[in-house]
């Protein structure tokens, strides 16, 4: 007799899901977390403290009302962290609260701790005092996340020397700051703070930052943020990091001396599955601490599945959360359909990007034709309106049977406009759709219309020169 159904390791995105669902099945669940880590890495130092940093930084320094109100306009002058901090701790502090709320609603107990396996249905859970007691369970679905990856070679102080997570606990907002990584973490905390007027460098050892998006939205990114002031250093690796009294220096392979006030890695994420015994459950991880899964998120051994950031790609809290719904359906013998292959990406950095589909590159190497419309916001009234000149929408459209291929968006609100595409190319719609719908005007959404009677006219352009 075990003591519970299913238990959960972990209570981010994926984990909360997962005991959810499988309560809702009629299964008596438990979760496992640490005190001071309700939600996961998602809430508590990832996804929400970043993109409520970055609201607060784009309603602060009054970004988006310089179009209107000329370049020079800020809503404060003097920007602290404590400013930053209080909207972000506020935003934490009520998502604990709704998590916490959720998990009692469903009857689902709370266990408090770090655990690690004793053997394959068994939990050894530590309290904050140390003491531990054992908990058991029919069916283990991991979701204990990942911690940012630390160079050996480099020595963080969490004040100077940061990594992503312990960027938001800066004391003060720096004068300048080296960003190593041009990844999505690395990118959007690089807009945040050249926002905020700090002098940033990035540096990236491959030749360009954000490859899997497409190329004409990164170079309106690189524009943006070199208006900033912020600086790019492609193809150049950081050898070491001179820690100073009052700053840093990143030493670059090339011999090249950057002198910064703060340091900050976004060198990826290792997963947590060293800390927890998995070899005693008959598990292992790969060298970046992951969690090898079947099409149903079990792993080696039946009983046990793994979702979220610790199975690796795609690692967003998105799809963590679908991963761990189907978890718990499997593994409660409840039929379920597969995640849909279509799944938005969204970038938060300043302008903010989103994707839903393939690239004009990944089509043009898979040499699949496409025409190309594009809606910029400058043309919109609502573009006006909010004062965004410099966004843009872009379809890929199949001249064939016109279907939708790519839709890809810059600029204000992008990460909720590219769901309009995503449910037409979910429902193999067509660019007819867009161009015969009505749109509320005047609105961001119109820029589908724009978008779709662009490629349209440009597919009759070719129609009739052929006939």
């Amino acid at each position: 007799m075990y003591d519970f159904d299913v238990l959960v390791l972990g209570s981010g995105p994926g984990g909360q899901k997962a005991a959810i669902a499988s309560s809702k099945l009629g299964r008596d669940v438990a979760v496992v977390e640490r005190r001071h880590m309700i939600g996961g890495v998602c809430i508590n130092t990832g996804t929400i403290p970043s993109k409520t940093l970055r609201e607060a930084v784009l309603y602060l320094t009054g970004m988006s009302q310089r179009e209107m109100y000329g370049q020079s306009y800020r809503l404060k002058d003097d920007i602290t962290v404590a400013d930053l901090a209080a909207r972000t701790q506020h935003v934490i502090g009520r998502e604990v609260d709704v998590i916490r709320n959720q998990l009692s609603r469903n009857r689902i107990r709370l266990l408090t701790g770090t655990a690690r396996f004793h053997d394959p249905h068994t939990f050894l859970v530590a309290d904050d005092a140390g003491r531990e007691s054992t908990v058991t369970a029919e069916k283990i679905v991991i979701a204990a996340g990942t911690r940012p990856a630390r160079p050996d070679s480099v020595d963080f102080d969490d004040r100077t020397i940061v990594d992503s997570d312990g960027i938001i606990n800066l004391e003060r907002v720096p004068r300048s700051m080296v960003v190593v990584g041009a990844g999505v973490i690395g990118i959007e905390y690089a807009s945040m703070f050249a926002a905020l007027g700090t002098k940033v460098t990035v540096v990236e050892r491959r030749d360009r930052m954000l490859e899997f998006c497409d190329l004409e939205v990164i170079e309106a990114l690189k524009y943006h943020l070199r208006d900033l002031a912020a600086t790019f250093r492609f193809g150049e690796e950081v050898a070491s990091v001179e820690r100073h009294a009052s700053g840093a220096i990143a030493v670059l392979d090339s011999g090249k001396r950057i002198a910064a006030d703060t340091v900050m890695y976004s060198a990826g994420r290792q997963g947590m599955a060293d800390e927890l015994d998995l070899d005693k459950a008959g598990l292992e991880a790969d060298e970046r601490g992951r969690i090898r899964v079947d099409d149903n998120f079990r792993t080696a051994v039946p009983h046990i599945y793994a979702v979220g950031d610790i199975i690796g790609f795609p690692a967003l809290a998105s799809t963590s959360m679908e991963q761990g719904r189907l978890a718990a359906h499997h593994a409660c013998d409840e039929p379920a359909r597969a995640m849909h292959q279509l799944q938005p990406i969204g970038i938060y950095t300043i302008p903010e990007i989103s994707f839903v589909g393939r690239t004009e590159d990944e089509l043009t190497h898979m040499r699949i034709p496409f025409e190309v419309g594009i809606a910029r916001y400058r043309e919109l009234a609502r573009g006006q309106i909010i004062g965004d000149s410099y966004g843009m929408l872009k379809l890929l459209v199949s001249p064939e049977d016109r279907r939708l291929l790519g839709v890809h968006v810059f600029g204000t609100g992008a990460t909720e406009l590219v769901h309009i595409g995503q449910a037409v190319m979910g429902c193999d719609g067509t660019v007819d759709y867009l161009v015969d719908t009505v749109f509320n005007y005047p609105t961001l959404a119109e820029s589908y219309k724009v978008a779709a009677l662009d490629a349209m006219n440009k597919m009759r352009h070719i129609a009739r020169l052929n006939d």
